[in-house]
């Protein structure tokens, strides 16, 4: 009986380690790596996030073009993962998706809820690797 309990041990920390060692690597090829593209908002000249106003209404648009995107089980987890700018009403997009479909979906939920000519479109096609 002894025997059959480390054996059980044995093989319960065998499976943990597995399952500890497999899932990261499978974590990492799922989670986008913006790194790259994100050298590009150390411009001093380029729109950050951080530069989102706290005025309310602003904020509101934020919010709800990012529940549009995120509501849109389409797109892809890069597309869901764009920063959403909103200055005195002015929209920007940033960031990299996997596709002109995807980018054209993503501006046209912004145009919704900020309007025509309020959307500035800074979206990158990402590069299939």
């Amino acid at each position: 009986m002894l025997k059959l309990r480390r054996y059980r041990t044995y093989l319960f920390s065998g499976l943990l380690t597995v399952v500890a060692f497999s899932l990261p690597m499978s974590l990492a090829a799922q989670n986008p790596d913006n790194t790259g593209m994100n050298r590009a908002d150390r411009n001093s000249d380029q729109t950050t996030a951080d530069q989102q106003q706290k005025d309310r209404s602003d904020q509101n648009v934020t919010d709800q073009i990012r529940r549009a995107i995120v509501g849109d089980k389409s797109l892809s987890m890069d597309a869901h993962n764009v920063k959403v700018i909103t200055r005195d009403g002015q929209v920007t997009l940033k960031g990299p998706v996997r596709s002109e479909s995807e980018k054209r979906t993503v501006e046209a939920k912004a145009v919704e809820v900020a309007g025509q000519d309020r959307v500035t479109n800074d979206l990158v096609i990402k590069p299939t690797k």
